[in-house]
């Protein structure tokens, strides 16, 4: 004969328990719909943003400067490179020149993303760059002053990173990845010149 089923109460079953409101991870759902619909011309730029947009703007206007003069540089270097050993070098231009253009619109987009305007004015890319625009005759001068170039952002890069490092993680994160890749650039270009002309001795 089987045992009568024992009646539980609504009130004896057990509930589950609060989450612990002492610490919350996140902001109430509600609050963040109210900030949500606060300041909507901010776009993305939240109260939770802890960098300057103004000055997050400013500075991306000269990374982006410096990449656009690395695909100027690089597109005049594969177009104007000649000798017997220039035609894989100037591939390796292209290459290079189209990866920098991808980080041109990255830095592009992001500065839309802050509510700022990318200059792309002619007129005063060259004062904004951190690299230069260097024209040279010969296949390892071109090769020297990407490899200097692709130095200078490198440095500029890692300061930048440290910079924004918990005011904008998603810049951050952007620079990272571009930083990465100008690595790859400068590697190559070392590679290259050392094939070229021996151990590189760069100037100061």
């Amino acid at each position: 004969m089987k045992p009568a089923l024992e009646t539980v109460s609504t009130e004896q079953r057990e509930t589950p328990k609060p989450a612990n409101r002492d610490k919350p991870f996140l902001t109430d759902v509600i609050k963040l719909r109210e900030k949500a619909r606060q300041d909507l011309a901010k776009g993305a730029i939240t109260p939770a943003y802890k960098g300057d947009p103004e000055q997050t703007i400013n500075i991306l206007q000269s990374v982006l400067a410096t990449e656009i003069v690395c695909v100027l540089r690089y597109t005049m270097n594969a177009i104007a490179a000649a000798g017997i050993a220039s035609e894989s070098i100037k591939e390796e231009f292209s290459t290079h020149a189209n990866e920098e253009q991808v980080h041109v619109q990255l830095v592009g987009e992001r500065i839309n993303q802050l509510g700022g305007k990318p200059d792309f004015n002619p007129a005063t890319l060259t004062s904004r760059a951190a690299s230069q625009y260097v024209d040279t005759e010969t296949l390892v001068d071109m090769i020297k002053e990407n490899l200097v170039a692709e130095r200078i952002a490198c440095e500029h890069y890692r300061e930048l990173i440290e910079f924004f490092r918990d005011k904008d993680p998603t810049t951050r994160r952007m620079l990272e990845g571009i930083l990465e890749k100008e690595e790859e650039h400068a590697n190559d270009m070392h590679d290259l010149l050392v094939a070229h002309q021996g151990k590189p001795e760069l100037p100061h």
